[in-house]
């Protein structure tokens, strides 16, 4: 087993990177440590190895297109009484390359190995093309 492990997730109701950044930052001043976090049912079984260097990895629209550094998992109550885990973020979104992902529920693991690499800082910011053309571009090798 590996050291570490990360988690992908789709952003639900977000159309861009932006906007889940947007969302984030309106989040953020609602928490006490104004870091992001996303608040999930399940607790992760593989917690170490997530602490470990790990980072969340954000499906929007259908494509892997950004992550976040992993920083702690800490336990929430919400009004209805049920113990939930709040996945805490680092601030900064990584954009990634493009990867098309089916859509799925709640989150899954992703090995390193299959996680896809980190948008050159040269990159970010200049690809027009829609997520999803530069994800296909990306998966027949031209970009």
């Amino acid at each position: 087993m590996s050291n570490k492990i990360h988690l992908i997730k789709l952003s639900v109701g977000t159309a861009s990177v932006d906007d889940l950044m947007t969302w984030q930052a309106q989040k953020q001043a609602q928490t006490g440590d104004g870091l992001p976090r996303h608040v999930t049912r399940m607790w992760p079984r593989r917690e170490s190895a997530l602490l470990n260097g790990g980072s969340i990895y954000w499906v929007i629209k259908g494509v892997v297109q950004a992550r976040q550094r992993i920083l702690r998992l800490d336990e929430v109550t919400r009004q209805d009484g049920i113990r939930r885990c709040a996945i805490v973020l680092a601030p900064e979104v990584i954009r990634t390359a493009p990867v098309l992902k089916r859509p799925f529920q709640g989150w899954r693991y992703l090995e390193p190995g299959d996680a896809p690499p980190d948008l050159a800082s040269g990159r970010v910011g200049d690809d027009d093309l829609p997520p999803e053309l530069s994800a296909k571009l990306a998966e027949i090798g031209v970009l």
